[in-house]
């Protein structure tokens, strides 16, 4: 009954028309395969409604629901004539794609809840951020094997076919320690026959990550965030892009490595992440655009004049607080996009700082740079025992359409700012893989683009630096910072308070909040929010 199901959903999805078109490729290269692949759309809604058993097979029996079309597909082939070469069901590959699954928390995957059920070998929704892209390998689609016997029958044929299945590895698709049911000689593969597909490996993590990476959040939720471990397989290869959010379907598993195991996800299926935009503007500010409506800068003017009131007073810091505003809304992940990047020459840098890392969470992808990692993506070995390259995504990618918040400039060794001045020129980075190191034929040059906004700062009271008298009236001394990179940022703003002469205003202010972190020290902090900024 299932089988018949199976084909009515076929024929009336279009399913079946496709599956035709790919049976006609396959015929027109006249070559004989020992598996033959085929990819069938599932919408788990439509499916449920024409046979609830065989919608409930699918979504929490996959693999097994997998040979119901597989059989349906080999009598389609044999009655049709679709293939000639095709000889035994078992040559039969069947990847279910479902296009969603339904919204319920049984189908939504998630590393920071426990118990992970990595076992059930069903359908699961996880989400999350591609940290970590290995390069594309090959592996084992399927392969032949043959009795070592002469004399017995299944020495020829495609009686035995192994094929890749969820969560499996090399050494389980093909071994040398299979035998024969028949008289029990041990099985050889037909080399000849191996099917080989791509295979990538990304790690991902949940975007709570985020809020972790801003270096300072109102929220007080403490949760685990770890990376799971994801493989793409074919057709899914070079789907995703390092930094990106992403919706999966797939089956969890559990892979062996030696000692270790790692839990994973089979991939079936990638949906990209689009931002979602602001639900609304707040009454408030609504209500002071329409009272300054009858000026161009009035609104701004006030917009900067109040801004950030939890951290500086009103009035103070201006220009730079505009500055900041403006790169804000200046923000977002789209190719050649305009970028405002901003350096800050100051000699107070606990109060700019405290600054720039509020204005940080004014946006979901707002990432402080921990002055231990790396800026700009790198290499490494891939942890799962293949050896190849690994990709590793770094605060830059990660701020994708959002802002880099990278420090002190001084804390950087010259290499790191000649390669940062390289990519506020490009707005792109080119990381170079090694043949020999990790066991390709060739060299690589892979170049990551890098839409995001950048922030640093320059503490012109330091120790290193010996003030110059010799300038003219209105010029400033520029030693500090290395030429090309002053020409690289967007825009250079001098801090207006030195450090011998804070305003009277800023200085009860940082006592006052000191003394009550939490207090809200004037109305308007109350009147327009950081929410309300955020919006």
């Amino acid at each position: 009954k299932m089988r018949e199901v199976a084909l009515v959903y076929l024929d009336r999805s279009g399913g079946l028309q496709k599956f035709v078109q790919d049976c006609k490729k396959y015929s027109d290269s006249k070559q004989s395969y020992a598996v033959y692949h085929f990819i069938i759309s599932i919408n788990p809604s439509d499916i449920a409604e024409l046979d609830a058993t065989l919608g409930n097979h699918i979504l929490h029996n996959p693999i097994q629901a997998a040979q119901i079309f597989q059989s349906v597909c080999f009598i389609a082939i044999k009655t049709l004539s679709l293939i000639e070469q095709l000889q035994t069901e078992a040559q039969i590959s069947i990847l279910l794609k479902p296009t969603h699954l339904p919204p319920l928390p049984s189908y939504v995957l998630s590393l920071a809840a426990f118990p992970f059920n990595y076992t059930s070998q069903r359908f699961y929704m996880s989400e999350g951020i591609a940290i970590a892209m290995g390069i594309v390998t090959k592996y084992t689609q399927g392969a032949r094997f043959l009795c070592t016997e002469e004399t017995c029958q299944f020495s020829k044929g495609f009686r035995y076919i192994r094929v890749h299945l969820p969560g499996a590895t090399e050494s389980a698709t093909v071994r040398n320690d299979f035998v024969c049911s028949l008289c029990s000689s041990p099985l050889q593969e037909d080399m000849k026959f191996r099917v080989l597909g791509d295979k990538q490996i990304v790690e991902m993590i949940d975007a709570k990550v985020l809020n972790a990476l801003k270096g300072y959040s109102n929220d007080k939720s403490h949760f685990r965030i770890q990376t799971f471990t994801v493989f793409l397989r074919d057709e899914l290869a070079n789907k995703m892009k390092i930094g990106n959010h992403y919706k999966i379907i797939g089956i969890p598993a559990c892979v062996q490595n030696g000692l270790q195991a790692t839990a994973c996800i089979e991939v079936n299926s990638i949906q990209l992440c689009k931002p979602s935009g602001p639900s609304f503007v707040s009454d408030n500010f609504k209500y002071l655009l329409s009272l300054t409506a009858s000026s161009c800068w009035r609104f701004t003017a006030i917009l900067a004049n109040i801004f950030a009131s939890q951290v500086v007073p009103p009035g103070t810091y201006n220009t730079l607080k505009l500055a900041i505003l403006l790169s804000l809304v200046q923000t977002c992940d789209k190719e050649n996009a305009d970028y405002l990047d901003l350096l800050i020459v100051t000699s107070d840098t606990l109060v700019i700082d405290r600054l720039l890392n509020y204005s940080l969470c004014l946006l979901p992808r707002g990432i402080r740079h921990p002055p231990y990692s790396d800026i700009f993506p790198s290499v490494s070995k891939d942890k799962h025992g293949t050896g190849s390259a690994s990709i590793q995504a770094c605060s830059a990618v990660l701020a994708k359409g959002g802002i880099c918040y990278i420090g002190g400039l001084a804390s950087y060794k010259r290499d790191k700012l000649e390669l940062l001045h390289s990519v506020l020129e490009s707005r792109a980075t080119t990381v170079f893989i090694p043949g020999k190191k990790y066991g390709e034929e060739a060299d690589q040059q892979v170049t990551i683009s890098l839409q995001t906004n950048f922030w640093s700062y320059v503490d012109s009271s330091s120790k290193k630096h010996i003030q110059k008298d010799n300038f003219l009236i209105g010029q400033m001394d520029m030693s500090l910072i290395p030429p090309n990179l002053v020409d690289g940022f967007g825009l250079l703003i001098h801090d207006e308070f030195p450090s011998c002469q804070l305003s009277s205003p800023l200085v009860h202010h940082i006592l006052k909040k000191a003394i009550h972190p939490e207090a809200m020290l004037y109305k308007v902090s109350q009147q327009f929010r950081m929410q309300d900024y955020e919006e």
